[in-house]
């Protein structure tokens, strides 16, 4: 689903000012997030305003902590998951000095109110922003009474007794976890990006993958997983991945999402890819000979298979 994304910064259109927005950094989409934009999404029906989300990007870590594996979802990932939703706009405010060392009083005034024209802001319950995150969402509806907007801010929501967060997720997919991941977003954790050449390896034995780095996405737990591809937007197809080094033939600088796509033969090197995750087989290991890693990707596919009919 396609969105119009647009630079926070930069006046709003004429047509999406007086909007009810949805503000954060959204890493995820999860159901905290949802809550909020489901607030922003009332209010706009209520007053026949658009609706729209305002994110941060990058990503406030890679400013803070300069760069890092910790990314669920791509800024392209997280407008389509929002436009989902019924989003009329995604606002990208760019994320650098300037932003992080603005008061939190000018960034009301002159983002919110200024440079996009909210008329309602929706944020999470322990939502901050400004220099030193000196202001809070009580900070903001103060300051929106004066500048002209309302502010609701969305409690906590739990799963399971569990706070559902982008922290909560990350730990989750780390730990092979990618089923928990999925029930806290309402969707899988997935990986997008373009396909690049290996070492062509998997061909020679029956197995050819498409591979693709991971980037700056948070790290899977090392290992085998029934997956879901989708090449540039076409439908999924059944597969099973390895996310890893690839120690019995070649150690890799880093991991590398590997897939085996199952009764597809397609060439997509340089094409995007997304590859869903549904389940975790086993952990990564290093094989004595070719024979015996090939014999294990058997039963990989059988496991991989399984789990796929199961989630369907």
């Amino acid at each position: 689903m396609s969105v119009r994304v647009l630079d926070g910064l930069a006046p709003a259109p004429s047509d999406l000012r007086g909007a009810s927005i949805a503000l954060g950094v959204m890493d995820g989409v999860h159901h905290g997030h949802q809550a909020v934009l489901a607030a922003a999404r009332n209010d706009a029906h209520a007053r026949g305003a658009p609706f729209c989300a305002a994110v941060f990007e990058p990503h406030p870590r890679h400013y803070f902590q300069e760069g890092g594996h910790f990314r669920i979802q791509s800024a392209a990932q997280r407008a389509r998951a929002i436009a989902a939703l019924g989003a009329d706009a995604v606002f990208e405010i760019k994320f650098d000095k300037a932003l992080a060392d603005m008061p939190a009083e000018v960034f009301a005034r002159d983002v919110l109110a200024g440079k996009l024209g909210a008329k309602h802001v929706s944020v999470g319950f322990d939502f901050q922003y400004g220099h030193r995150r000196g202001g809070n969402a009580e900070t903001l509806r103060q300051q929106g009474e004066t500048l002209g907007f309302t502010v609701s801010a969305a409690p906590a929501i739990t799963d399971q007794g569990e706070r559902i967060s982008s922290t909560s997720i990350r730990a989750h997919i780390s730990e092979g976890g990618v089923e928990n991941a999925a029930a806290l977003m309402g969707r899988p954790f997935a990986i997008e990006g373009i396909v690049s050449h290996g070492q062509q390896l998997g061909r020679t034995i029956g197995f050819p993958t498409i591979n693709v780095w991971l980037k700056d996405y948070v790290r899977p737990r090392l290992g085998v997983y029934a997956v879901r591809v989708s090449i540039e937007g076409g439908p999924p197809r059944a597969g099973v991945a390895n996310v890893g080094l690839n120690p019995t033939t070649s150690t890799l600088p880093e991991p590398r999402l590997e897939t085996f796509v199952f009764d597809f033969n397609a060439d997509v090197y340089d094409r995007m890819s997304e590859t869903s995750f549904v389940g975790f087989i086993r952990p990564e290991r290093k094989f004595d000979s070719l024979a015996a890693m090939t014999a294990q990707i058997d039963n990989d596919v059988i496991a991989a298979k399984a789990l796929l009919a199961a989630s369907s």
